[in-house]
């Protein structure tokens, strides 16, 4: 059996799905840098777009979770506008299109950019039209994707429930699920469990960002108390199972697993894993090391995420091709993530069953039999 790793450039031929990327963690520099000139934000540590890049990248390469949320800043700052973020959001759809991504589902902060004088309502109506422009410029140029948004409330903040009842007065018209986001220590989810409580009364769908840089309390409170369909990250889980070193291998047959994740498994709770961001934030100390490794040798719902593109320099074909590289994974397990980010998307079922039957799966059949 062939075990060369597969490149970026084959990965990309592939169709993906992608359910944790943040609008404003994804800006192309060079349009930060013009976006700031036309809106005179001066505070950017570059105007040269390369040098601009790199300095993201670096600062984001902290071991920090709390610093590297300090990138954010410069990104929302030139993000105050109906023109910055419908440009920001048409360009991010054709960003993830040009990479083969045929599912893509972006979050952001509503809250974060209304210092310009936008409505919560202007900000998530922008963005929503950059989607539909992006996605229209990305099928003239032969990509087809389909983006749908969560809304974001912080978790340090005390604006929800007014959030949450933005994401289901807009549900049906592109938001497909809500979030919560920030730094994890200190601000437990249980602070929003009205806006949870909301949602679920709605019949709506969210997630929760839980066991990045906070450990089980976290993705217990957001399952047990919260009610999440989706674990955002979920890196510690690995915390709840015996047997495993300090470099992250374990004999997957003599693994114990405790009460917490043997529930995430048996209820197919999808992990949405986040590999070079976890590896800058401290969550994880490499690729090689990552959880996401022994999680899915354990078949849990683990999905591959971008989280920031530009603070880790990534998209999702680089982020398979790492973990190609790191665990010799080829194009069945890449389809076994990306039929698993599919199940777990907040589409209706027969969309998704549409998707990874009629687009999915004949995609990578095709890659399988071209080798």
């Amino acid at each position: 059996m062939d075990t060369t790793p597969l490149t970026v450039d084959q990965i990309r031929q592939a169709p993906k799905a992608l359910l944790h990327d943040h609008l404003d963690g994804g800006l192309r520099p060079a349009t930060i840098v013009e976006l700031a000139a036309d809106q005179g934000y001066t505070a950017l540590p570059s105007t040269d777009p390369a040098e601009l890049g790199t300095w993201f990248a670096q600062s984001a390469d902290s071991g920090s979770l709390e610093r590297y949320l300090e990138t954010f800043g410069h990104t929302v700052a030139v993000m105050q506008t109906r023109e910055a973020l419908e440009r920001v959001a048409a360009e991010c759809a054709e960003d993830l299109a040009a990479d083969g991504v045929v599912y893509a589902e972006v979050r952001y902060a509503p809250e974060l950019h209304v210092d310009g004088g936008l409505s919560l309502e202007e900000v998530i109506e922008s963005v929503l039209e950059g989607f539909r422009r992006g996605q229209d410029r990305a099928a003239e140029q032969g990509n087809t994707i389909r983006v749908g948004t969560l809304l974001t409330a912080m978790r340090h903040a005390a604006r929800s429930r007014e959030i949450a009842e933005l994401a289901v007065r807009y549900r049906d018209v592109g938001v497909v699920g809500f979030d919560i986001a920030g730094a994890e220590a200190g601000y437990p989810p249980t602070r929003h469990l009205d806006a949870f409580e909301f949602l679920q009364r709605e019949n709506s769908h969210f997630t929760i960002h839980a066991g990045e840089a906070f450990g089980l309390p976290s993705i217990w409170e957001a399952l047990q108390w919260c009610g999440a369909d989706r674990l955002g990250h979920g890196v510690r889980l690995v915390d709840d199972i015996r047997g495993v070193d300090s470099n992250g291998s374990v004999d997957v047959s003599a693994a114990e697993l405790g009460r917490l994740s043997s529930y995430v498994r048996d209820k197919r709770i999808p992990l949405e894993m986040c590999p070079s961001s976890n590896v800058q934030t401290g969550a994880a100390s490499s690729i090689a090391t990552h959880p996401i490794g022994l999680l899915r040798a354990l078949r849990f719902r683990v999905t591959v995420n971008t989280d920031n593109r530009l603070q880790s320099q990534t998209t999702l074909s680089t982020e398979f091709a790492k973990l190609s590289e790191a665990f010799g994974y080829g194009w069945d397990d890449l389809q076994w993530f990306t039929v698993n980010a599919m199940k777990s998307a907040f589409l209706p079922f027969d969309e998704r069953l549409a998707l990874i039957n009629g687009t999915i799966k004949p995609g990578y059949a095709q890659l399988k039999w071209a080798i």
